[in-house]
């Protein structure tokens, strides 16, 4: 119990710490350039405090669930060395971790809204929750294939710039012929699905399995799901506004 609570109260002084560049920040900017009261001061402490709260118990559960799950998971299916298995598991937790994506959620939603505005979609409940329930599965796939593919490359021990090259040539290219009212989403879908569910246990699944094969090396094999896993969106997310556009 005393060595959850000394990791906790070190994790809430860290979470202090990395916020108050950002509370100096607005507060400078309050006081001395618009040279306003703060509103609702009580209120914005009180958030303050949840922010911070909610922020080291994130980065508590990262550390004591999350993280050991993902490096577990991955020395358990190097050990049982099935790589069919493997890449079904990789595939599954890029999915679902990635529908769950609170982000992607929010950004989905928006983008149905301004698409039933805009003309491209029905301005109805039913359109606008099909237009946003696409685009997620969608990026949802894609982020599936992105964790084969990393996978694979962690490995056979492919060299990861000539695949995030090849990747960005395939933006370039779907940029040219995908609709012009789906780009800016596509590239915000590539952003929004590296968050806070995602990241953490395809960073976990990355370095453990490197750390489980022969010959690899974590720190260079072990990083990169993530550059994958946000690439694929764009492309994916481009071929689904060719389809329904």
């Amino acid at each position: 119990m005393q060595k959850f609570l000394t990791s906790f109260l070190h994790s809430l002084f860290e979470s202090l710490r990395d916020l108050l560049p950002i509370l100096a920040v607005i507060a400078f900017f309050q006081i001395f350039i618009l040279q306003q009261p703060v509103p609702n001061l009580g209120q914005l402490l009180y958030g303050t405090f949840l922010v911070v709260l909610g922020l080291t118990l994130f980065v508590q559960g990262l550390e004591m669930g999350l993280f050991p799950l993902g490096e577990a998971m991955a020395f358990a299916f190097a050990r049982k060395g099935s790589l069919l298995w493997l890449l079904a598991f990789s595939f599954a937790l890029g999915f679902g971790t990635t529908v769950a994506e609170p982000a992607l959620i929010a950004v989905a939603e928006e983008a149905s809204k301004v698409a039933a505005s805009g003309g491209a979609i029905t301005n109805s409940a039913e359109a606008m929750e099909r237009y946003a329930d696409g685009l997620r599965y969608t990026v949802a796939l894609s982020v599936g294939f992105a964790i084969m593919v990393g996978v694979l490359r962690i490995v056979y021990g492919w060299p990861i710039q000539y695949l995030i090259i090849s990747g960005y040539l395939g933006v370039v290219i779907m940029t040219v012929f995908a609709p012009k009212e789906i780009i800016g989403i596509a590239y915000d879908s590539g952003g929004v699905t590296t968050s806070t569910i995602t990241v953490p246990l395809v960073t976990a699944l990355g370095v453990g399995l490197a750390s489980s094969i022969k010959g690899r090396n974590p720190m260079t094999d072990g990083f990169g799901l993530i550059a994958f896993a946000s690439l694929t969106p764009m492309i994916f997310v481009m071929g689904y506004g060719m389809l329904i556009g």
